[in-house]
C-alpha cells in the first residue's frame, strides 16, 4: 500500500476516506487542513497540520489527493493541485469498488470516482475531478480538469464539460451538448 495524504478535512474528505478505504490501495498517513487544529480526528485519521507540511510529505514520497469539496468555486482545488504539481508530488486517484469504469475510459490523476458512479466506454475525465455518487458519464463524454459532477447527475454521450465546471445533483447534460468553462449548472437543470 502507498502512503497517502489528503488535503482538506471537511465533509468531502470524509467521503473520500470512505472510497479510499473501500478501494484498499492506499494507507492514509495524514490530513492537512488550514482551518482545523493539529490532532483533530477526521473519520479516525489525524489532522497532521496545515498546507505548510506538503513539501515535507513530498520528500517522504507520499501520494496526495485534494479532498476539498467544490460547490461555490473551483479555485482552492485548482490552486492546491497546481501547488502539488509544482512541488513534484505524486498525485493519486481513487475509484470506489462499487463504481463501474470502462477499461476504454480515461481517468486523469487526482480524480475520485465515488460509489455507484458509471463511466462508460470512450469517456474522458480530466485531472482533479470529483465524480460523485451515482453520477453517469456516458460514452465519449469529455469532462475537463477540475470539474465536479454531483450526485446522480447525467452527462450523456459525446457531451463536453468545460474546465472547472460544477454540475449539480440530478442535472442532465444531453448528448453532444457543450458546457463552457467554469459553468455552474443547478441541481435538476437540463442542458441541451
Amino acid at each position: 500500500m502507498k502512503d497517502l495524504v489528503l488535503i482538506g478535512g471537511g465533509g468531502h474528505c470524509r467521503s473520500c476516506i470512505d472510497v479510499i478505504e473501500c478501494e484498499g490501495k492506499f494507507r492514509i498517513i495524514g490530513i492537512l487542513d488550514n482551518g482545523l487544529p493539529c490532532g483533530t480526528s477526521v473519520s479516525g485519521y489525524d489532522v497532521a497540520g496545515n498546507d505548510s507540511l506538503i513539501e515535507g510529505f513530498v520528500r517522504k514520497g507520499a501520494c496526495f489527493i485534494v479532498a476539498l469539496g467544490q460547490i461555490r468555486t473551483v479555485e482552492p482545488r485548482k490552486r492546491l493541485f497546481a501547488f502539488l504539481k509544482d512541488s513534484g508530488a505524486k498525485i493519486a486517484s481513487a475509484v470506489s469498488p462499487s463504481a463501474y469504469v470502462s477499461k476504454y475510459a480515461d481517468i486523469g490523476e487526482g480524480t475520485v470516482i465515488f460509489h455507484h458512479a458509471l463511466v462508460n466506454a470512450g469517456a474522458k475525465i480530466g485531472r482533479n475531478c470529483i465524480i460523485n455518487s451515482k453520477a453517469l458519464i456516458e460514452h465519449d463524454a469529455v469532462v475537463a480538469d477540475h470539474c465536479h459532477v454531483s450526485t446522480s447527475a447525467t452527462i450523456n454521450g459525446a457531451a463536453k464539460i468545460g474546465e472547472g465546471s460544477f454540475i449539480g445533483s440530478g442535472a442532465v447534460v444531453v448528448n453532444n451538448a457543450d458546457v463552457g468553462k467554469a459553468s455552474f449548472i443547478k441541481s435538476g437543470e437540463i442542458v441541451k
